[in-house]
């Protein structure tokens, strides 16, 4: 493929037994955006997907068993041959007036990435969405910045810029939360644009108590990628005052410093040190600017920049 015929947009849709979904939303795909690489990364279905790209003429990259969302997140990014990546579910929740939406606002306003994002109406059930903003109140916290929508699987990205975190993300669900928190470390621009998503079509893939454990390590895995000493500091500070009141306690009431007293102070100490090297290994690793290969587009050797080019839906 020439230089000169290379998309300046690619769509990048992760799918495991969505065939049904899929065969519906290909066809608007193809038709509102023409110009654009429709890349379907078929996680292992055993529905057909592949089948189903086949007979609509678009392209698929298939994994011999399911890797997760994350893993087929990645193979796409690394396949498609656009400047910019739109990376949105196969499930039917976005559709193709949601891409032409994002792709407006983030034309306009020559972002990095910019992130659909989910009102409480498109949140897929009370629990998750309340998990949801909780993790947006972590991440706001954590990164000085509004974060609207941290999971949404819906956003664009200029591919130069997305590709440099791919060492970074997960296998799994939680590629949206690194990659967000990524670009901000990193101080590119992040936008959020609402976006009213449709009811999910088949069943969910996610298991709410497992997801819900997960969950909870996603919090300190973003935390400690993201600003270590904002996690650590705090939990030091805890240690060193409940230290301080059980000396003071035992001191008061038994004239003796107490061994428990010796090893909280330690606890602290050992903690805020922990936190302190997190924190230089997270600066050397977002401080490493250039990248190798598999950074550049894996079968397109894309060779136009970061995505200037106008885009037209």
């Amino acid at each position: 493929m020439s230089e000169r015929n290379l998309p300046a947009l690619s769509i990048v849709i992760p799918a495991f037994n969505e065939a049904d979904s899929l065969n519906d939303l290909l066809p608007q795909l193809k038709e509102r955006f023409p110009g654009a690489e429709i890349l379907v990364v078929d996680d292992g279905s055993g529905d057909g997907t592949d089948e189903v790209c086949e007979r609509q003429g678009v392209r698929c990259h298939r994994h011999p068993y399911n890797m997760g969302n994350g893993a087929s997140i990645k193979d796409g990014a690394r396949h498609a041959c656009g400047n910019i990546l739109v990376f949105m579910d196969a499930d039917g929740q976005h559709l193709p007036e949601h891409v032409a939406q994002l792709l407006e606002r983030f034309a306009h306003d020559d972002l990095d990435m910019l992130v659909g994002a989910r009102k409480w109406s498109g949140q897929a059930g009370v629990l998750r969405g309340l998990g949801n903003r909780i993790f947006n109140w972590v991440a706001t916290w954590m990164s000085g910045h509004v974060v609207q929508d941290l999971t949404s699987g819906l956003r664009v990205v200029k591919a130069a810029r997305f590709r440099e975190f791919l060492h970074l993300m997960p296998n799994g669900f939680s590629y949206p939360t690194t990659s967000t928190m990524a670009f901000f470390r990193s101080g590119y621009t992040v936008g959020y644009e609402p976006v009213d998503v449709q009811p999910r079509r088949g069943t969910s893939h996610l298991n709410i108590w497992r997801e819900g454990l997960r969950f909870m390590l996603i919090i300190f895995r973003t935390g400690t990628i993201y600003s270590p000493l904002k996690l650590f500091a705090p939990i030091s500070g805890l240690l060193f005052l409940a230290a301080s009141a059980l000396y003071a306690y035992t001191f008061a009431t038994e004239g003796r410093f107490t061994n428990m007293t010796a090893l909280l102070y330690m606890t602290s100490l050992l903690t805020f040190m922990i936190g302190l090297v997190s924190e230089q290994i997270t600066n050397l690793m977002f401080s490493h600017r250039e990248y190798s290969e598999t950074n550049e587009p894996g079968e397109c050797r894309d060779q136009r920049g970061d995505g200037d080019q106008e885009i037209s839906d």
